[in-house]
């Protein structure tokens, strides 16, 4: 068997772009407070625990020879309050199955309770049923995730917000804005306007409008294929104004590459771009690196690609903090209505 291991041993992290200052707890000594992680986001789990004062629980994630995963919990955890942390990012399939494989053995090992903590829901675009015979499929893994035995759910910005409600468990949703906000306040860029790429994404914008003192744009487009879309019209004054387009998610980037190239036509003298999730598959970092896109600025919800590291455009801001906060609530069971901002 291939051994993908998820370990105990401190990482030494390189290639950071910026990582915001925080202050990590002294060590808890709670031996019914537990983190474990697949192997999506295994830095990310770490700093998470670093900021908590602990050091992530030992699971070990092993594939055989045709791929089938293998999973097996090596502490003990019966009574214990347990955090799963893992996105499912690419490859979507693999990376689910393991955070499902991993919530069921705890469940048979007698956790007291299981929090999924899904920084990137996958999925979560095929929200609605809006082709015929068509699968609900962010309702579909909900039910996969609580059949497994998730009590809980921790997600940071999923794609709508009705995704809360497939969960038949409580949800927590958390928001990566306030920490994009505070990169593009200490950027100040003259003359801002805020742009919203969809319709579906005006609220997320006017967050940063708002809270950036910027007026709106929004972009009227058509989506032609499953990741095709057509810029129609631009709702708003750019003319010799900084922008920032703002969305959850940036997958292949050909919506975020024409918005921007509408926006460079419509007289806009620069373009910004910010994002929760850089999935960037497919052509992404091509488009990306040819297009007119000043920066592109994500967190780390999901890792980014040796390819995208390289490019230069892109900084990665950390929410291990925000999610680090949204753990330590759940198990003191503290309000965490203040990170819903």
């Amino acid at each position: 068997m291939a051994t993908l291991a998820t370990t105990t041993e401190k990482k030494t992290h390189v290639n950071v772009d910026e990582k915001p200052e925080r202050k990590p707890q002294r060590p808890r000594v709670d031996d019914k407070f537990k983190i474990f992680c697949g192997t999506a986001n295994e830095r990310l789990a770490d700093d998470v625990c670093e900021f908590l004062g602990l050091t992530r629980n030992q699971a070990l994630v092993t594939r055989f020879k045709d791929g089938e995963a293998y999973v097996q919990i090596q502490e003990n955890v019966r009574g214990a309050d347990v955090f799963v942390i893992q996105p499912t990012c690419r490859p979507v399939d693999e990376h689910l199955m393991e955070l499902l494989l991993m919530i069921d053995a705890l469940k048979r090992a007698s956790a007291r309770r299981i929090t999924a903590v899904v920084p990137y829901y996958g999925y979560g675009r095929q929200d609605r049923k809006d082709k015929p015979r068509s699968p609900i499929s962010a309702k579909l893994v909900a039910d996969l995730l609580t059949t497994a035995g998730t009590n809980r759910a921790l997600i940071i910005d999923p794609h709508a917000s009705q995704i809360q409600g497939f969960f038949n468990i409580p949800v927590d949703p958390l928001f990566a804005s306030p920490v994009l906000v505070d990169y593009f306040k200490k950027l100040n860029l003259p003359n801002l306007t805020v742009v919203s790429p969809d319709a579906g994404g005006v609220e997320r914008a006017r967050f940063f409008a708002k809270k950036l003192d910027a007026p709106l744009a929004i972009v009227d487009k058509r989506r032609v294929d499953v990741d095709v879309s057509e810029v129609m019209n631009l709702i708003g004054d750019v003319r010799g104004r900084s922008t920032l387009v703002v969305d959850d998610i940036i997958d292949t980037a050909g919506t975020l590459v024409k918005t921007a190239d509408a926006l460079l036509r419509e007289g806009a003298t620069q373009v910004f771009a910010a994002c929760t999730h850089a999935v960037l598959s497919g052509p992404a970092i091509e488009r990306i690196q040819k297009s007119n896109i000043t920066e592109i600025v994500a967190t780390d919800s999901v890792p980014l690609s040796e390819a995208a590291k390289k490019m230069g455009k892109i900084k990665i801001l950390s929410v291990a903090d925000l999610l680090a906060r949204g753990i330590r609530s759940i198990h003191e069971e503290t309000s965490i209505s203040e990170l819903f901002i």
